[in-house]
């Protein structure tokens, strides 16, 4: 469960304390924000060891750097561009792919039973397991944009923020990830297609 939000204000006056070297305004900080964070880096790394250790890293950074933090996005949008940018780069340096199963497994997360009969969830899961096959085989680029837009719900804007580009690249960027995902699903569903 997330914890409640700061307001604004309350949050402010916990950065400049933390800026002032009172330790606890930060520890309340990472309090705040760590579960959500973690929930948006498991989307992104896959892997609940990978997006504890991208959360760790990012409050590391964001103490160190916390004088640079401008104040013209929320404190939030803010950390999230550091541990996103921490998760690609050990991307980069890894280009370990997790399996669906070891997701599964390490995660715990399965489709909820809310009352459908076994094959509906069945099928239900099937579709699930295809489209984050079909993530898998889009390009970084897409994937991201696809996760933060789709999975976090995440406004344009914030995309672009976090992602450093305009919105006009967020949308158009956002289009082809749609376009290529439908067409990837479609290839994998024709593969499973019976020969006549």
């Amino acid at each position: 469960m997330f914890r409640k939000k700061p307001r604004v204000a309350e949050e402010a006056q916990l950065i400049d304390r933390a800026l002032q070297g009172d330790r606890s305004a930060f520890t309340e900080l990472v309090t705040t924000n760590q579960d959500r964070l973690f929930a948006s880096m498991l989307q992104v790394t896959g892997s609940p060891d990978e997006a504890e250790e991208v959360v760790q890293e990012a409050f590391i950074r964001a103490f160190i750097k916390l004088d640079t933090f401008q104040r013209n996005s929320q404190f939030f949008t803010w950390l999230y561009r550091i541990a996103f940018n921490s998760a690609l780069t050990r991307r980069r340096r890894k280009r370990a792919r997790v399996s669906l199963d070891h997701y599964r497994e390490s995660t715990g997360l399965e489709i909820s039973d809310d009352g459908d009969g076994v094959d509906e969830r069945m099928l239900r899961g099937e579709r699930v397991d295809m489209v984050r096959s079909a993530m898998h085989t889009l390009s970084e680029e897409h994937r991201i944009i696809l996760v933060l837009r789709e999975m976090e719900d995440h406004p344009y804007e914030t995309i672009a923020e976090i992602l450093e580009i305009s919105i006009g690249t967020v949308r158009s960027r956002l289009n082809r990830a749609r376009r290529q995902l439908k067409l990837a699903i479609e290839n994998m569903q024709r593969a499973e297609e019976p020969k006549r």
